[in-house]
């Protein structure tokens, strides 16, 4: 068992993070930028919040700008957190995007370096590496399991997207037990959000898909608040019973939406009120003086305000009208 943290222990990271969260991006400065009258000017309202210049332009530049962003706030409180446990948890996930990389580059017989993200808890070459030799020694004991999984599946099927099924199920078994290790409620209920919405987007997908219980059992994932059975259960009634069974839990107006989108139209609606949902989680941590709330709050914020602006920028990049980029953009923490 590891080491608990106490809630003092984070006195001097919480005092940092409640000065932090002056510089996140408002609703109000966020539609600023949707209405600026040129590219320009959008850039230049960002870089007075402390971003560097953007490329609207240019997709693949603009990720890049703001995966820098996002590994400098990483890396940043890192330093100064009690346990690095609670940066881990967002760190986790390039993991195993790494991980989905080389699998896939490797089956195609090509190159995975264009596709890795250096953000992660293990170096992305020392994950390449241990795909490569079959050593997962470099690799934390979940990591390794989920790496050798995922590659038999792979030789198996020859199916990156089986393989990719078998990563994502390891990565919230990771989530969960990183969650479970730090004896944080708080932590703990905000990874069992992410798994509710993980959840409720596989099944409102898989009957959309015309995809029956059998399937679904498979790619389901562990640890959410709601019963695998229930879910189950609403899938062999082809959707009856959606929005009863999550009616009374947060993810209400997501299951509706949801339920809305078996019927005809886009996902659009439903994937940002889920979303939303687990941002609703973590709107309490406002309040919380000290403790690990805030700091695991601010960096959710953090990853929401990137979801926005590359939504709103690419928004306008693509020419989207301005009333279908604001429907889209996530529920905001400030």
């Amino acid at each position: 068992m590891s080491k608990r943290i106490k809630d003092t222990d984070h006195l001097v990271i919480s005092a940092r993070v409640k000065a932090m969260e002056n510089q996140l991006l408002t609703r109000e400065q966020l539609e600023q930028i949707l209405e600026a009258k040129s590219d320009e000017e959008a850039v230049k309202l960002l870089e007075e919040h402390g971003y560097p210049p953007l490329s609207i332009r240019d997709p693949e530049a603009l990720d890049e700008a703001l995966s820098a962003v996002r590994e400098g706030v990483l890396t940043d409180l890192a330093d100064g957190a009690p346990d690095i446990r609670y940066i881990d948890i967002f760190r986790s996930k390039y993991d195993y995007h790494n991980l989905k990389a080389v699998l896939k580059a490797e089956a195609m017989g090509a190159d995975p370096s264009a596709m890795m993200m250096d953000m992660g808890r293990v170096p992305a070459e020392d994950v390449r590496e241990a795909v490569r030799t079959g050593n997962y020694d470099a690799l934390s004991p979940i990591l390794a399991a989920a790496a050798a999984e995922a590659r038999e599946v792979l030789d198996t099927t020859r199916d990156p997207q089986l393989s990719d099924i078998v990563l994502d199920r390891w990565y919230y078994k990771d989530l969960s037990a990183l969650a479970e290790d730090t004896g944080s409620a708080f932590l703990q209920g905000y990874v069992m959000a992410q798994i509710d919405a993980a959840d409720l987007r596989i099944l409102v997908r898989t009957l959309r898909m015309g995809k029956g219980p059998e399937f679904l059992q498979g790619v389901l994932f562990e640890g959410g608040s709601i019963a695998p059975e229930s879910i189950l259960a609403v899938s062999a009634g082809r959707g009856a019973g959606l929005m009863e069974l999550y009616a009374p839990t947060r993810f209400a107006a997501a299951a509706e939406a949801g339920a809305e989108a078996l019927k005809s139209g886009a996902l659009t609606a439903f994937e940002k009120l889920c979303d939303d949902a687990v941002s609703d989680y973590l709107a309490g941590a406002q309040y919380v003086a000290f403790g690990e709330a805030p700091l695991v709050a601010y960096l959710a914020a953090r990853e929401t305000e990137y979801v926005d602006l590359r939504i709103l920028l690419m928004g306008r990049g693509a020419g989207l009208p301005a009333d279908v980029i604001r429907s889209r953009l996530r529920a905001s923490y400030v």
